[in-house]
């Protein structure tokens, strides 16, 4: 009975290490606990290099067929956070978002991609900038694999109604938080 145990709990143990490793991962070469100046904002008070982070999934889950990735200032004092950078459409071929891809001029988000608009009134993306003496700010960056090819929505769809139409078509989701005082 011991060895039966034994083996039960061994295989038990296996399957839960090989399914934490093979879980939906977001990850970044650019940024870690913690934005830098190269991810701030430019404006509003704030002196960055509004360049949005390298970022690169894994695992992803059978069925996908897009991704989107949007990233939230749940902290904001707004009373309902502040939307920093949504963009959906990303074909299902695709693994990253290459550093600066939020910056619409440069072109180096993955084709047919759309970036919406955000609080800051445009679409792309932009930075952390909280208000000077507040606490740390989290700004969660969540990459979504989604079970339709397309959201049929356009440049113009605020973060809410892309929310909207996320929620209805996830699959699984992944996330990373980097932080941000001024």
């Amino acid at each position: 009975m011991k060895t039966i145990t034994t083996t039960i709990i061994a295989a038990l143990f296996v399957s839960v290490i090989t399914n934490a490793q093979n879980t939906f991962t977001l990850k970044s070469k650019d940024i870690g606990g913690q934005a830098t100046t190269q991810q701030v904002f430019n404006g509003f008070g704030c002196t960055g290099g509004n360049i949005s982070p390298e970022l690169n999934w894994e695992n992803v889950p059978e069925g996908t067929k897009s991704f989107a990735v949007t990233m939230f200032d749940p902290d904001a004092p707004t009373g309902s956070g502040w939307w920093h950078w949504v963009i959906f459409n990303i074909p299902a071929s695709a693994k990253e978002l290459v550093s600066n891809a939020g910056n619409l001029e440069k072109n180096l988000a993955p084709a047919g991609s759309v970036q919406s608009i955000t609080d800051f009134g445009k679409g792309g993306y932009g930075g952390p900038c909280p208000p000077e003496g507040s606490s740390p700010h989290q700004y969660v960056i969540t990459v979504y694999a989604l079970k339709v090819d397309k959201l049929s929505l356009d440049k113009n769809a605020n973060p809410a109604m892309v929310g909207f139409y996320l929620s209805q078509n996830t699959i699984q989701k992944a996330s990373l938080v980097m932080y941000y005082k001024r």
